[in-house]
């Protein structure tokens, strides 16, 4: 068994929208829209992958 390590946690909406600096209620509206980084539905939850939402950044880069 291996213990999990700060990358391997996922981010909930506040923690991901801090990253991007955007107000949570903008991940709501690209998760309804079906654009931004990929969202998890844990129980009622919405969780980002940490790694997933730096590599959907990079994508954006003009």
């Amino acid at each position: 068994m291996t213990t999990p390590t700060h990358d391997d946690e996922l981010w909930s909406i506040q923690e991901a929208s801090k990253y991007l600096r955007i107000p949570p209620g903008t991940l709501y509206q690209w998760r309804h829209r079906r654009t931004g980084p990929r969202a998890y539905k844990v129980g009622r939850h919405l969780r980002y992958d940490p790694i997933e939402v730096r590599e959907w950044l990079k994508g954006q880069a003009a």
